[in-house]
């Protein structure tokens, strides 16, 4: 099965690096100020030891030489202790940076994470059934990673080398224009090699990035899917995708890094004939100058000044070399930015409601309270406009009046579905693949808003109702359990966090789920990985059901609960989910025809329509699309 598995197709959007640097600056303005500052002075110290140079061979080593050294021998010692005091002066302003730095950088990354995991908790279903979920977990990893060294390598690098270069430049002009303008027609050929060959490498950085997101995601689907794979023996098809994508990947980080790998021998050997030709072109000048010919326009030439002037010829290229080797960082860490802070600006979950859920009590007229006590009664507060709030008894009364829904716009899978729930009713929804049970379900529990019509719990409208107050009123048992990474008392109690132990038991002896619970090797203290691989079908839909019970809600959904499990375990399921069921609504969806025939009202569904409802019996009697499905004429599928 061949598909585009990277949701994150667009290169870095335009403004990306400057709202990636605002974002730093103002969650840490006083600490960058003080890295500029340390970077300003670690660049300086280069000019200083050059001049400091230039001077210990013009005033002392020089002179010396005619002289003797015991002349000298003090002005020498003054400027080696001058270069080695600037040297460590610049030593610990770097040592401070760089640590200043690697705090700024990896409180970021424990922002961004942070923020990117916050967004994902508000962002609708619909953002994750249509996106790669290797592609999201891509966004925490690598563009992470590329961040990381964006902000902890080249923004430092490129501030150090651009003031470097400036204050160096500064002090060429200042030893000799015209060896100036050598160094500055040799650097003008790098940077024209630079852009090409830095050009190509950021192309393919960004390329890299999309496929290594593109790979994961593969992986994680291929990971989840070895079961089928392995069922169907699709081993050598699965290799032929992932070859694919592995090719894709190789061939982008192949040109990327043979693009970065050759640009920094190249620049170096720029340089090396910069440092070559400026020591030539100074030799000569010194010549000129020892042999007393009058170049006008030139100027003194020095031995120490050509000396301080080839180290500054190296420096500059040196830097000029390290600000285009960045390029590529550059590029990759603003498209790892771009793709975080696409997931960050996704469109929020809308929620326009009001209506909460609330703990309540009632007093002696009969009349309901709201209290903080868990009083095992709950209440919707409705708030209105004149001010005042009513409480209306939460009892589990759904109802659907004239609903259509489409996932896509013009295209409707609902058409006027109207039914209802009355309190401590079970209602069945049946029909083939695709007639739009699970729908509906999705609808009421606000997953997804419908187009057309009314929702009304317990005589409210839904709409008005926030949804996670809503979503807190039901319990839900789904045919794919998920099991999270820890105890099983821990996954008992995510269905409410604040159950007790002993809560947590009676729901599992009620789902009928404490028998093979406790004989696990640590009861209810053992560990569950990997969404309980250690566990059976059954045991795990077990679980679910007395995650659904120590909830103690007073709505349910079914959705298929038995419908992947054996004749024997859907006993123990079953039995356990009709205690659960006991004085609730009930919303079930099934396949097996038998776990059904007790529900109060049984609705047919064909195409996004109902056909047909009412209870078993009433529906054998007419006949129809339920009759033929009961005895075998139909098959569900």
């Amino acid at each position: 099965m061949k598909q585009n598995r990277n949701s994150f197709k667009s290169p870095a959007k335009k403004g990306t690096l400057s709202r990636l640097v605002k974002f730093i600056f103002k969650n840490y303005k006083a600490k960058l100020l003080l890295v500029l500052g340390c970077i300003i002075v670690s660049s300086l110290t280069s000019v200083v030891m050059t001049v400091c140079m230039q001077k210990l061979i013009d005033n002392a080593i020089t002179p010396g030489i005619t002289l003797g050294l015991n002349a000298v021998w003090g002005t020498i010692l003054k400027y080696i202790l001058i270069i080695a005091s600037v040297y460590l002066f610049g030593t610990i302003c770097s040592y401070f940076y760089t640590r200043t730095m690697a705090i700024v950088t990896q409180d970021s990354l424990y922002k961004l994470r942070k923020e990117m995991f916050n967004k994902m908790q508000k962002l609708p279903i619909v953002y994750f059934d249509t996106n790669s979920h290797g592609a999201i977990m891509s966004t925490y990893t690598n563009d992470t990673d590329a961040i990381r060294q964006l902000i902890s390598s080249c923004i430092p690098t490129l501030m150090q080398c651009c003031i470097s270069i400036i204050s160096l430049l500064i002090m060429m002009l200042y030893y000799s224009i015209w060896l100036t303008l050598v160094v500055f027609a040799v650097i003008s050929i790098m940077l024209i090699v630079a852009k090409y060959i830095g050009g190509n490498s950021s192309k393919y950085m960004v390329e890299q990035q999309r496929q290594i997101a593109s790979e994961e995601g593969f992986i994680q689907e291929m990971i989840n899917g070895q079961k089928v794979i392995k069922v169907f023996c699709h081993e050598q098809e699965t290799k032929k995708d992932f070859d694919q994508i592995n090719d894709n990947l190789f061939k982008s980080s192949e040109s990327a890094h043979k693009y970065a790998n050759i640009m920094m021998p190249v620049l170096a050997n720029l340089g090396n004939i910069m440092y070559v030709v400026v020591a030539i072109i100074g030799s000569l000048l010194v010549y000129f100058n020892v042999m007393n010919f009058s170049l006008s326009g030139i100027g003194y030439i020095t031995i120490g000044i050509i000396v301080s002037f080839l180290t500054i010829s190296r420096q500059v290229s040196q830097s000029v070399t390290q600000v285009t080797s960045q390029v590529s960082m550059i590029a990759m860490g603003t498209a790892g930015a771009s793709r975080i802070f696409e997931l960050i600006d996704q469109q929020e979950e809308h929620d326009n409601g009001y209506v909460k859920l609330v703990n309540a009590l009632k007093d002696e007229n009969g009349n309901l309270q709201e209290t903080d006590k868990n009083t095992g009664i709950w209440a919707w507060r409705h708030p209105h406009k004149d001010g005042s709030v009513t409480y209306t008894e939460l009892k589990g009364d759904i109802r659907l009046e004239n609903v259509n829904f489409g996932y896509k716009k013009g295209t409707e899978i609902l058409h006027d579905i109207s039914l209802y729930a009355k309190p401590g009713q079970k209602i069945a929804f049946v029909g083939a693949t695709g007639a739009g049970k699970t729908t509906i379900t999705n609808l009421i529990n606000r997953f997804y808003d419908i187009n057309k019509g009314k929702i009304r719990y317990d005589g409210i409208n839904i709409n008005k109702i926030c949804k996670s107050d809503l979503r807190k009123s039901f319990g839900m048992v789904l045919q794919d359990t998920n099991l999270f990474t820890g105890t099983v008392m821990d996954n008992i109690r995510y269905g409410r966090l604040d159950a007790t132990d002993e809560e947590c038991i009676e729901a599992a002896k009620l789902a009928n789920a404490d028998n093979f619970i406790t004989r696990l090797p640590e009861g209810y203290n053992t560990m569950l990985y990997n969404n309980g691989a250690n566990l059976s079908q059954g045991q795990r839909q077990l679980l679910s059901i007395a995650r659904a019970a120590v909830l103690n809600p007073p709505a349910l959904i079914l959705d298929e609960a038995t419908s992947s499990i054996d004749t024997h375990t859907e006993a123990l399921v079953q039995d356990g989910m009709d205690k659960l069921m006991h004085g609730r609504t009930i919303f079930v969806i099934a396949h097996r025809l038998s776990t059904v025939r007790n529900s109060n009202a049984i609705i047919v569904l064909d195409h996004g329509k109902i056909i047909e409802r009412g209870a078993h019996e009433q529906l054998l009697d007419l006949k129809g699309t339920y009759y033929q499905l009961y005895t075998g004429a139909f098959e569900l599928e």
